[in-house]
């Protein structure tokens, strides 16, 4: 495919992508791809590791998170490096690469605003902003990819959102109940809503851009991103002066862990987008937040509130019902069991 061609996938009456290449079709048998829930389990299982990433991050509370974000780059790449070679796929595929570009940049770019957001808003307010992700990816799925946006999708994005809003409980929505120990001003200037907003637009096409990329082998997807994300994020190290090697012991174990841990969630996230839709994927990954508010408890020793509790139930509910239905859409539609679903089915 030319260069200048590559974007026209997006384009209505494009001709539709090429079949699924032999790897992913071996690699689905294996992990059962006769199980119609598998990207979106995958996709939570890669919320389950980006989500103790969080946690390495909130604890190495010495080291930059610029300088984070490096070394979960270097965790992305190293591992995907072996894999291209041994498996002799193209680095850089031709009719591929404007995509494959804008995919590292749209998502460094997020990652790097979503860090500003958490340094120049408190982090609930932030959070609420990032993690509406799902709405965007909704929209840009069905105005990119073509794909359905059906009355169930806009019930079970507003039931996350809703889910979301109860864990974090913003202030400019539930205001300042007093029961918070942190006094802090809240107070915070126009850009740092403008970099969360930004973020959730950047890391709602990198879904898009992934699912367009479905046909690729992980290997090349991460390979790229890793390395055009790594000479991204040590050039703002250097230009703010991060640049620093973690201290000896603990600090440096966690570092290697943040690394291992990035390139498990990156590939689980990369296989679920080739398997599965962007939008159900993007309400999947939704579950770190459950995950986060587990490890705050056993780690931190943050007592969940009834608020927390429900959002948790919600947004989890929402993961289920999404997966339910996925595996109900393949019955027969003479089988009574999917008649018993016909509810989350609107049929």
């Amino acid at each position: 495919m030319p260069e200048n061609l590559e974007l026209q996938q997006f384009q209505e009456g494009a001709p539709p992508p090429d079949p699924a290449p032999r790897w992913l079709e071996r690699l689905q048998r294996r992990l059962g791809a006769n199980c119609p829930y598998l990207g979106i389990l995958l996709a939570t299982l890669s919320s389950l590791f980006f989500s103790l990433c969080s946690v390495i991050v909130k604890g190495l509370v010495d080291v930059n998170p610029m300088e984070l974000a490096s070394f979960r780059f270097v965790g992305v790449l190293l591992p995907a490096l072996p894999i291209l070679i041994y498996t002799r796929q193209p680095v850089f595929p031709e009719g591929k690469r404007v995509i494959l570009l804008l995919r590292c940049f749209m998502g460094t770019t997020g990652l790097m605003l979503s860090f500003y957001a958490f340094r120049h808003m408190p982090l609930a307010d932030a959070s609420v902003i990032i993690f509406s992700t799902p709405v965007f990816v909704a929209i840009f799925a069905r105005a990119f990819l073509k794909e359905p946006c059906t009355l169930f999708n806009v019930l079970t994005i507003n039931m996350t959102l809703a889910g979301v809003v109860l864990i974090t409980r913003p202030p400019f929505l539930f205001g300042d109940s007093g029961e918070s120990e942190d006094v802090s001003d809240k107070t915070y200037d126009i850009w740092g809503p403008v970099a969360a907003i930004s973020s959730t637009l950047f890391g709602a096409n990198v879904y898009i851009l992934l699912r367009a990329l479905k046909n690729l082998h992980f290997s090349v997807i991460m390979t790229n991103f890793g390395t055009v994300a790594l000479v991204y994020t040590l050039v703002v190290c250097g230009s703010i002066g991060a640049v620093c090697w973690p201290s000896c012991g603990r600090d440096r174990w966690l570092v290697v862990v943040l690394g291992v841990f990035s390139f498990l969630g990156q590939i689980l996230l990369t296989l679920s987008l080739q398997i599965e839709q962007a939008g159900p994927v993007a309400i999947a990954r939704c579950a770190d937040i459950v995950f986060a508010f587990v490890w705050q408890m056993l780690f931190f020793g943050e007592t969940p509130t009834a608020y927390s509790l429900v959002g948790a139930v919600m947004v989890m509910g929402s993961v289920v019902l999404t997966a339910l239905k996925k595996w109900a859409g393949t019955l027969p539609r003479e089988s009574s069991l999917r008649k018993r679903f016909r509810l989350i089915l609107l049929e």
